[in-house]
């Protein structure tokens, strides 16, 4: 029997997460709604844009996106193949046509998306859950895929500001490392963002959660 390699990044909810209560601990913890909501109106989708979501998950933000703007071509990436098939099942209940792909997001995808053809890219909790080396490979690849004045969203645990929030991630931390949130809570993020080309890097809003 070949072993599979492991994967690059923490799954869903940790190593030992089930993926069934995904979707429940999101609302949960981070106060879904209240960040989706800020998201999409940074986003503002227009008919006719190419906007990928990186590390899409069970593609409620795709969902949501492409229920709003129906006339928009949405891409939703994520590596995890049984993520997938619960983010197909949300898609076709929600009547969202949404094409999926099963990739990390930090390689080439050609034959999906053309590189410079992408008006607006969104990254919704994903990066905390990589090594550098890979959060690093994802921007560059995501700057590489957007158009010439495309942009890049991203919602994300960043710094924590103050002692309660810093106790709180502390349970992100627990679940998806210490190695891999380190560079999230100490604000690193738009450090990242402008090495892989981005310019006008900025921290929108900050959402409290009981999760930092």
């Amino acid at each position: 029997m070949t072993k599979l390699p492991a994967p690059n990044y923490t799954p869903a909810l940790g190593p030992h997460g089930s993926i069934e209560l995904y979707d429940r601990a999101i609302a949960l913890l981070t106060r879904e709604k209240t960040w989706r909501a800020r998201l999409l109106v940074a986003l503002a989708p227009r008919g006719g844009e190419t906007i990928i979501d990186i590390g899409a998950g069970t593609a409620s933000m795709a969902c949501l996106i492409k229920t709003t703007q129906p006339g928009i071509r949405m891409i939703a990436i994520d590596p995890d193949p049984d993520i997938r098939t619960i983010a197909e099942a949300k898609a076709v209940r929600a009547g969202a046509a949404i094409e999926f792909v099963t990739a990390m997001g930090d390689k080439k995808i050609d034959h999906i998306v053309r590189p410079g053809s992408a008006d607006k890219i969104l990254i919704s909790l994903v990066l905390h859950q990589c090594p550098v080396s890979v959060k690093t490979s994802i921007l560059a690849n995501a700057f590489r895929l957007l158009k010439p004045g495309g942009e890049l969203l991203i919602a994300d645990y960043g710094r924590q500001r103050s002692i309660p929030m810093k106790l709180a991630f502390n349970l992100v931390r627990l679940t998806d490392g210490y190695a891999d949130t380190r560079a999230n809570k100490d604000g690193r993020l738009p450090e990242f963002m402008r090495g892989a080309g981005f310019t006008h890097a900025k921290e929108q809003s900050v959402t409290l959660t009981p999760t930092g």
